[in-house]
């Protein structure tokens, strides 16, 4: 009976799309995600090279994380010559959207609103934010001294 229910399970299409949440990944995994959504599609070698300019990886480490992230559905490969080209299943903007999704569905019980009075409350010891200086620099009618004073009334608030 219980071979026959796990059948059933089994032979059940799974839906279209990535298997886990973007929220589940890996640091090195969403890296390496970033690295290949401007590039559209890429080979371990585009991405372990993209990479390098910010730390140096091994290509083995990257070759594994590919293979992680094809695992979970989250980029499809095909093969071109001796290499594996990777494109990812899911657009930054869609990934974005099904993290704040779930953001909301276990933190705010589904409600944006909530979420949204979160961001917008201001936490306690929290800084209020002040444009660059360069910004202030440029208001009609001010002085670069008078400029320079309200930037630095606005940081000491």
């Amino acid at each position: 009976m219980e071979t026959n229910r796990n059948a059933q399970l089994n032979s059940t299409p799974r839906p279209p799309g990535p298997r886990h949440s973007i929220l589940d990944l890996a640091p090195l995994e969403l890296e390496c995600l970033i690295v290949l959504w401007p590039l559209g599609e890429g080979t371990v070698r585009d991405i372990h090279q993209a990479l390098a300019a910010s730390r140096p990886r091994a290509y083995t480490t990257v070759m594994t994380i590919m293979d992680r992230l094809e695992q979970k559905g989250i980029v499809k490969r095909r093969k071109v010559g001796k290499a594996f080209c990777y494109q990812p299943l899911l657009s930054a903007e869609e990934a974005r959207l099904k993290a704040v999704e779930k953001i909301v569905d276990g933190f705010f019980q589904g409600s944006r609103e909530a979420l949204a009075d979160h961001l917008s409350a201001k936490a306690p010891g929290a800084r209020e934010y002040a444009p660059p200086a360069a910004a202030a620099v440029d208001a009609p009618g001010m002085s670069v001294s008078e400029s320079q004073g309200q930037n630095l009334d606005e940081t000491l608030l």
